[in-house]
């Protein structure tokens, strides 16, 4: 998460930037794939959906970053598959649900599940207009890589803040500083406005990118670092 926010904060292009989104897709593929192996393990099948769709989620948007500017190839067909099946399966789920009469699942609301799945389906619908329009450019190749990579963040932030047993505290008192510090920096209030922070961040620059004209004629290029809003 403090990759995640630091790549967001740097200024692009700079070697503080470059190494922490080298960081954060890194510590956020190695955090999916060991989630998905957790996830097999405890017979957990939500945060295996959660754990294939973060790896998905980076893994597509450093893609997005590292290529240039229109190109494609095969393997988007693949990764195509993943948002889908996901979204499809989140959204059976919830349903099913629904019909049961219960209002969550796991611990986890129904809500969610529709939410979760919207936005895979909406990443497959993506996916589709990119390999279909031959790639993306410009502001839009900008606004592909940056909303995957804050989601991303958004979901690690969930999973740390709102996870169970109080993660935040448990981290922060086994380094013995927890019992230090005041109530109110562990209250679900505080964890909810730090869970949401990157869809809010990632809400304000999809706006600033595709509807005004900071970005026209602009890109990322195809270095393999990752891009974030410069200061």
């Amino acid at each position: 998460m403090l990759s995640g926010t630091a790549a967001m904060t740097f200024r692009k292009g700079s070697p503080r930037h470059v190494l922490a989104g080298k960081v954060f897709v890194a510590s956020m593929l190695t955090m999916g794939v060991f989630a998905v192996y957790l996830a097999f393990t405890r017979h957990q099948p939500n945060n295996i959906g959660g754990g294939i769709l973060t790896v998905y989620l980076i893994g597509t948007a450093w893609l997005t970053a590292r290529r240039r500017d229109g190109e494609t190839s095969r393997i988007d067909w693949v990764l195509f598959l993943v948002p889908l099946t996901l979204g499809i399966l989140t959204w059976m789920n919830g349903i099913k649900v629904v019909r049961s009469g219960a209002s969550s699942q796991d611990g986890v609301p129904v809500g969610m599940s529709f939410f979760m799945g919207s936005v895979m389906l909406l990443a497959a619908a993506g996916d589709v207009r990119m390999l279909v329009r031959g790639g993306v450019s410009g502001a839009k190749r900008i606004a592909r890589h940056l909303w995957r990579m804050c989601f991303g963040l958004f979901i690690a932030s969930g999973s740390f803040f709102l996870g169970p047993s109080n993660r935040p505290l448990r981290l922060l008192s086994t380094v013995g500083i927890g019992k230090y510090l005041p109530p109110a920096l562990f209250s679900t209030t505080l964890y909810l406005i730090l869970t949401l922070l990157p869809l809010i961040l990632l809400i304000f620059w999809l706006v600033r990118v595709r509807f005004t004209n900071a970005y026209n004629g602009k890109s990322i290029p195809g270095t393999g670092s990752t891009w974030s809003p410069p200061d």
